[in-house]
């Protein structure tokens, strides 16, 4: 559990609904902005493929935090 506070520090501060919901928020911008400028890197030839699997590493990493703030938050997880 304590490696994945510390791969995962902000799923784990939601205390009350308004804290949740930022945390989401946040997510979802870092995800929608790091998305756009990985898009905009993948259309160069040569970093393409590599820009390809660090924009699905980013989406993976986003959708665990976002699955591990709920489960945080309805304290299925300790």
């Amino acid at each position: 559990m304590e490696l994945l506070k510390k791969i995962f520090p902000f799923s784990f501060v939601a205390k009350d609904v308004a804290s949740l919901v930022i945390i989401c928020l946040l997510h979802l911008v870092v995800d929608v902005v790091l998305g756009f400028v990985i898009g905009l890197l993948a259309k160069l030839p040569i970093v393409g493929v590599v820009m390809g699997l660090v924009g699905s590493l980013v989406g993976l990493y986003v959708l665990a935090g976002l699955v591990l703030a709920l489960l945080a938050y309805f304290k299925v997880l300790k």
